[in-house]
């Protein structure tokens, strides 16, 4: 994919991230308590071009989500933040992630969504992942 299209991707994400916020913040009209820390998520996908040359001109559903950890957060909890609309089964630490930006993992190709802290597989759940400031949590589609 090239810079300029990686870039627009990134800064709609982040714009829709900062209305959906503000919106939220809004929505609590008059309160004195501190908004909380926005998450910054970058969401990436890989295009047909990229994997077929410069004759393919469709992209795929973006398929990687990447935020900031941050302490006393869940990686679950920081999703949420990132992608409201992000769609999961069961809760807390027996939540499991099917969708992201509206791109679901497909069961008929063995795909899920891969957890990772830093570039390293999460060893338990979102919903149980405990994240630190300065750690990057990253969501990737993958398949078994």
């Amino acid at each position: 994919m090239n810079t300029t299209s990686r870039r627009s991707l990134t800064a709609v994400a982040s714009a829709a991230t900062a209305l959906l916020v503000a919106g939220l913040l809004g929505a609590c009209g008059g309160t004195t308590a501190e908004p909380e820390t926005m998450v910054s998520a970058t969401l990436s996908q890989q295009s047909d071009a990229e994997t077929a040359g410069p004759s393919a001109s469709a992209p795929a559903e973006a398929d990687t989500l990447s935020y900031p950890g941050r302490t006393g957060a869940t990686a679950l909890e920081l999703l949420l933040e990132a992608d409201p609309s992000a769609e999961i089964t069961g809760e807390g630490e027996n939540a499991f992630v099917t969708a992201i930006n509206g791109r679901a993992a497909d069961d008929s190709k063995n795909e899920f969504w891969s957890l990772s802290v830093d570039g390293e597989p999460a060893q338990v759940g979102a919903g149980s992942l405990e994240t630190e400031d300065g750690q990057e949590i990253t969501w990737t589609i993958d398949t078994f």
